[in-house]
């Protein structure tokens, strides 16, 4: 109650910040002390309702629906802690904690800088309190009590000692298909224990628990900065509005340039901070698999970079601008303005937008990070939310379009650092739409292949490649062809030279990747000459080097795993050696671990002189009755060797057929029969998968004989019981396909193929056998270098764009 009384009065001081700053930018007096004032008591509220929902969480108060739904007396205090963001309600607390939190560091920023504050901080203080509209009572506060809804809960999460009591009695009921007995919440129970003198609190001493797939050191880090990137992102669409509101284009840009470059640097962290958590954990066997979730994510980076190569254009162009025009000139805001504040206010309606595929349920079907659907009333509010702030930014612009047509239009030379930048964001603007059309298919009934992103990306990021080594040797306004020359002479022989050793030795034969190389070696050079240059001069101008020179490195060890990889299906018999990918791989045995919860299955890796244990993890989950698998990997600098659990045989029985994983849109051939994976046909009701009731996920397969085609759909059912494989055959193809296992998180499922006269008596007895996949990932430290140099090179930006901004 006290939660959401909070956060009820968190939004009307909000809304009464708003109105006090629209005043002060009318021009009345006195109002900008209120709307200070406002705007901290607002914080203030926000801050201890986020800390009263930590402590519920910590103390275990089950008696809040988002408590129990989420968190479990079990878990480490970390992983209960990082409960807090579990779900919709949380997630959505943490977004509204940190948007408050910055509009204060945002409010102490532009109080410095004239009259930026009211402008500024009514538009980002409008934005907090939608967000705080979001966690109301009537849409999803995590303070609403267990009892305000019906719901069934497990019994083995009561208190053993009310369970007899007799005014409790009707409340019990049992379900003879899972043999588990539930307890009807409600306020009928709720008032049938106050009666008793019972709290609810004492009545509930168990939550369901975190998913385990969430539970993860990285559900500690990644969701917060990714929250943090998401509320940063509001700074630039609130600087944007503020220069329409002035209809003034000029500073805006040297004030808001840190901001985006700080906003561009957080999302582009937290989104490869997943990347590295699904890498290492969750099993995906990569770091990205262009999931809708991921990619929604990625679209307003790409928005967010793209700005900030033409804001830096309309910085440099009218400083020279004002440097050239007398004082009686007027057109002194250089270039791209339009282009500048459309940017900046997509970045956060992208934002907005990714929060509407991820937490409106209709990515169900197609994403596994994708929230269950919220209920109409909040599906219409977020489409309120992003309709508002598309129609306030995109509306603003059309509303000032023939003042900024007829002050700045401009034409670019050929050879000038402007057209390049220009020509940059134009790249990345292209791929954001590729990302952003095959993010949205889903909500029109459709779905692309990754190859669709792969392919469609490629050439744009051999675009981008060049473009980072080019637009540093060329000049601002124009270039001599002479001096162009001579100056990349050095990179361009250099670039050739690398790129050459790198396909012979590499043996790299595919023309786009060729050329991919070319470009991000030629990228590393250019920017590592000038830096060094430099660096004994200004060493605050060599952000953007350092970030680009990231960028390459990161793009040549995307391009080494992505395209080769090796991955080989191994069947490994205890104590028998087995060579596989040039690795000698013995299966030593599994060990429990977590109280008896988890196993490891040790295998011994030997190449050349070396030695060294990889323990892949599998274990049946508590929490939704799955089989659950964490891979392991051994990491190097040129190459790590990854290992992913598929399955393991007692040695009870064991067929001479060996599954095979596919993806989705993978294929394979079985006896002159091709089988194409196509999706899971997931139930309508998704949350029977969380809650323990009776549900099938079936498997869509494509089968291709003899010039036919035909469906078959094997599928796997839980009545709370475990799960029950059911095979499909087609006899015209003599063709068995049964369902070995699923796996979710990664859009994968393992499938035995046999001839329809394979039985039982054709099975042989066989020994212990820990089946896995492993793969090599060459050059996949890359990666994670790449990222690292382009924070680094992100930070030392924003510290000189901070310093410039107080001039």
């Amino acid at each position: 109650m006290i939660g959401n009384i909070l956060l009820t009065l968190a939004l009307l001081t909000g809304v009464l910040t708003i109105i006090m700053y629209y005043f002060t930018f009318r021009g009345y007096s006195n109002t900008i002390s209120l709307a200070r004032i406002g705007y901290h008591i607002t914080a203030i509220l926000v801050l201890a309702a986020s800390a009263l929902l930590l402590h519920a969480i910590l103390t275990h108060q089950y008696q809040y629906a988002y408590i129990y739904n989420y968190s479990s007396s079990d878990l480490p205090v970390g992983l209960l802690m990082a409960t807090f963001w579990a779900g919709q309600e949380g997630s959505f607390m943490l977004w509204v904690f940190f948007t408050a939190i910055i509009g204060l560091i945002l409010l102490d920023y532009t109080s410095k800088r004239g009259d930026l504050e009211q402008r500024v901080m009514m538009i980002f203080t409008l934005a907090l309190s939608f967000l705080l509209v979001m966690v109301n009572p009537l849409l999803k506060s995590p303070f609403n009590f267990i009892w305000l809804q019906n719901d069934f809960i497990d019994v083995k999460n009561i208190n053993q000692a009310f369970l007899s009591l007799p005014a409790l009695q009707n409340f019990f009921f049992s379900d003879p298909g899972s043999n588990k007995q539930f307890v009807q919440m409600g306020r009928e129970l709720y008032a049938a224990l106050t009666a008793n003198n019972i709290s609810m609190n004492d009545f509930i001493i168990q939550g369901k628990g975190l998913n385990p797939l969430l539970q993860n050191f990285w559900m500690q880090i990644h969701p917060p900065v990714l929250f943090v990137g998401f509320a940063m992102a509001a700074v630039p669409f609130s600087f944007a509005m503020a220069a329409i509101m002035k209809n003034e284009y000029r500073d805006w840009v040297k004030q808001a340039l840190p901001w985006v470059l700080s906003t561009a640097m957080v999302l582009g962290l937290a989104i490869m901070l997943g990347g590295y958590w699904a890498y290492g954990v969750l099993g995906w066997g990569g770091y990205w698999g262009w999931d809708p979730v991921e990619n929604s994510s990625l679209v307003p980076w790409l928005i967010g970079v793209a700005s900030i190569h033409t804001l830096l254009v309309q910085k440099k162009t009218q400083e020279r601008e004002s440097a050239s025009f007398d004082k009686t000139d007027t057109i002194k805001t250089g270039r791209f303005v339009k282009t500048n504040l459309l940017l900046s206010i997509l970045t956060y309606v992208l934002v907005l937008y990714s929060t509407f595929l991820t937490r409106s349920g209709i990515l169900g079907d197609a994403s596994v990070h994708s929230f269950v659907d919220p209920g109409m009333t909040v599906y219409l509010f977020l489409v309120i939310f992003l309709g508002a702030f598309a129609i306030l930014g995109i509306g603003g612009i059309l509303y000032r379009w023939k003042y900024l047509t007829e002050q700045f239009t401009f034409e670019e030379n050929v050879l000038s650092r402007e057209l390049a930048l220009f020509t940059g964001s134009v790249a990345l603007i292209a791929s954001a739409i590729i990302v952003l059309v095959g993010t949205s298919a889903p909500i029109f009934g459709h779905t692309v292949e990754l190859k669709f992103y792969n392919e469609l990306n490629l050439p744009i990021a051999i675009i981008i490649g060049l473009l980072n080594g080019l637009s540093f040797l060329l000049k601002w306004h124009a270039t001599n062809k002479k001096q162009l020359w001579k100056e990349s002479q050095f990179s361009l022989i250099a670039s050739f030279v690398l790129t050459a050793l790198i396909v012979f030795i590499g043996g790299v034969h595919e023309l786009m990747y060729i050329i991919l190389t070319f470009s991000a070696v030629f990228t590393l050079f250019v920017n590592g000459e000038i830096a060094i240059n430099i660096f004994r001069g200004r060493k605050s101008f060599l952000g953007g080097y350092i970030a680009h020179a990231g960028l390459a490195i990161f793009l040549l060890g995307a391009l080494a795993e992505g395209a080769y990889s090796q991955k080989q299906h191994a069947e490994l018999v205890k104590n028998e050696k087995l060579n596989v990918l040039g690795h000698a791989l013995t299966f030593i045995g599994y060990e429990p671990f977590d109280n008896g919860k988890k196993y490891k299955f040790n295998i011994k890796v030997e190449s050349g002189s070396s030695s060294s244990i990889v323990s892949p993890v599998m274990f049946v989950s508590e929490f939704n009755n799955s089989l659950m698998r964490e891979p392991d990997y051994l990491k190097g600098l040129t190459k790590d060797f990854y290992v992913s659990p598929v399955g393991y045989d007692e040695g009870k029985t064991s067929g001479s057929e060996t599954p095979i994983s596919l993806k989705k849109g993978e294929k394979y051939d079985y006896n002159g029969v091709e089988i194409i994976f196509n999706q899971f046909a997931l139930p309508k009701d998704m949350s029977g998968m969380t809650g323990g009731a009776k549900f099938k996920i079936g498997v869509d397969l494509t089968v291709k004989y003899n010039g036919k085609e035909e469906k078959i759909e094997p599928y796997m059912e839980n009545d709370g019981q475990g799960p029950v494989y059911v095979p499909a055959e087609l006899p015209s193809a003599n063709l068995r396909v049964t369902i070995v296992s699923i796996n979710a998180s990664n859009a994968q499922v393992d499938l035995l193929f046999t001839s329809l006269e394979s039985n039982s008596q054709n099975q042989i007895t066989a020994k212990e056998v820990f089946t896995v996949e492993a793969s090599i990932k060459p050059f996949i430290s890359l990666v994670w270098i790449g990222v690292l140099i382009m924070a680094f090179g992100f930070v030392v930006a924003v510290y000189r764009r901070y310093k410039e901004s107080l001039v």
